[in-house]
């Protein structure tokens, strides 16, 4: 049978009941969510702290589930050369489908013109209501960013609200665990020790999913309420639609290519996409998806590495979004930009994406970070967006984490660190 996410490190020995099944309580808790936030938006927006509460759970045990699946899985590895042609691997996989996600919204954006005709007046843009975004994407420099995957200390990696640090201290630990050899294999022992301990404890989290997916769209659906999307109903269409579009269509190819199809995939990773749905967070699926991975054949090392820096630099719905974004904006307000003025969108997206990336509201930050280098489309613009940016967000979401998912297992593949019969009878 499919495992659920409380379920990948350790596959049931027996069928349980139906009702028990995480996927479809999160999906219970989704439709009980809309409805609450539709019929009673005031009780909604009071359920938001459900919501937060269950992401910030979730993110107490990232850290250490990144720090042990790679530390340990690097130990294991017995030439350390491999551990750069895995991360050479995964960048030129990022690389290359994070600038065609970019292409793909560009080209989307000018073959259906979401925001042609609607005659904005960009003077009559409220600038106020975007500078706290503004000030994030001043902040998030790719000299700063840089330097914030160092930590201050080590015990710090595991404090801050980033991953690539504690990506960074697990990939030096690993590395010097492997250096040491034989005398360290109790400390490897330890850590694989502590590895079940902390998927079980993911495990009692993941119970909570309906909880947190319920106070989350709840939320959303109060605070913003459905009506909102009839004003932009035509630029999160495009965007929908693109993104599946990207999923099925790219993503299912390159699925198709590496020996493994991605509708399996999808309904193996049921549970953790309506988590994400609901919660209008990757993060909060994380640690699962890591479990998951493994339980399905790709090497502990591979799946340590590509995930977490994934989850920073292989953003497909985020770069669908950006571009996609600003041309909807120029349309509105009547600017017209030339090739060339997009061939420099897209060469600034890519670097203002990789300078936001790990930010909370990364997908927003990055629009405004990438507006205040192009100086043609007013920055105020975001402003047109702000009210159903949140209901975009999902589908931001549910693109990155597939196209992570996506990558580790090609990654594993080219690798030679992926067991085909496992994913296949794990899938299957």
């Amino acid at each position: 049978m499919i495992p659920d996410a409380q379920s990948a490190a350790q596959p049931p020995l027996h069928r349980p009941h139906w009702a028990s099944h995480l996927y479809l309580q999160v999906l219970v808790a989704i439709a009980l969510g809309i409805l609450v936030g539709a019929l009673a938006p005031t009780t909604g927006e009071a359920l938001k702290p459900l919501g937060d509460a269950f992401i910030k759970l979730v993110k107490m045990v990232i850290a250490p589930v990144i720090f042990l699946t790679l530390a340990t899985g690097i130990a294991g590895i017995a030439e350390l050369g491999r551990l750069g042609r895995v991360a050479a691997k995964a960048f030129a996989y990022f690389f290359t489908f994070s600038t065609l996600a970019l292409i793909v919204g560009l080209v989307v954006g000018e073959l259906v013109q979401p925001g042609a005709g609607m005659g904005v007046d960009p003077a009559s843009l409220d600038a106020g209501a975007v500078n706290t975004y503004v000030a994030q994407a001043h902040d998030a420099s790719i000299t700063g960013f840089l330097l914030a995957i160092i930590p201050d200390t080590m015990v710090g990696a595991f404090t801050g609200t980033s991953v690539l640090p504690v990506l960074l201290l697990a990939i030096l630990f690993g590395v010097a665990l492997s250096l040491v050899g034989e005398p360290a294999q109790p400390v490897v022992e330890l850590l694989e020790r502590l590895s079940l301990i902390v998927f079980r404890l993911v495990a009692i989290v993941m119970r909570a999913a309906p909880i947190g997916a319920f106070g989350a769209i709840a939320f959303t659906v109060g605070k913003y309420g459905l009506a909102s999307l009839a004003n932009l109903a035509s630029l999160v269409a495009t965007f929908y639609i693109t993104a599946a579009l990207f999923v099925f269509v790219v993503l299912g190819l390159v699925a198709r290519a590496a020996g493994f199809s991605l509708w399996k995939l999808l309904r193996y990773l049921r549970t953790e996409l309506l988590l994400v749905l609901g919660t209008s967070s990757s993060e909060a699926a994380l640690p699962a998806l890591i479990g998951k991975l493994e339980h399905a054949g790709c090497a502990k090392s591979v799946v340590g590495l590509v995930v977490p820096t994934g989850y920073s630099f292989n953003l497909d719905g985020t770069n669908i979004y950006m571009t996609l974004a600003v041309l909807f904006i120029a349309q509105a307000t009547g600017i017209e930009l030339s090739w060339g003025q997009e061939l420099t969108l897209l060469g600034v997206a890519m670097l203002s994406s990789k300078g936001a990336a790990g930010v909370t509201g990364a997908g927003f930050i990055t629009l405004a970070a990438t507006l205040s280098i192009l100086p043609t489309v007013p920055v105020a613009g975001i402003a047109l967006i702000l009210g159903v940016d949140r209901f975009m967000s999902e589908c931001r979401s549910i693109t990155n984490f597939i196209g992570n998912a996506v990558a580790t297992i090609v990654v594993a593949r080219w690798e030679g660190a992926l067991d085909r019969e496992r994913l296949r009878a794990v899938l299957g």
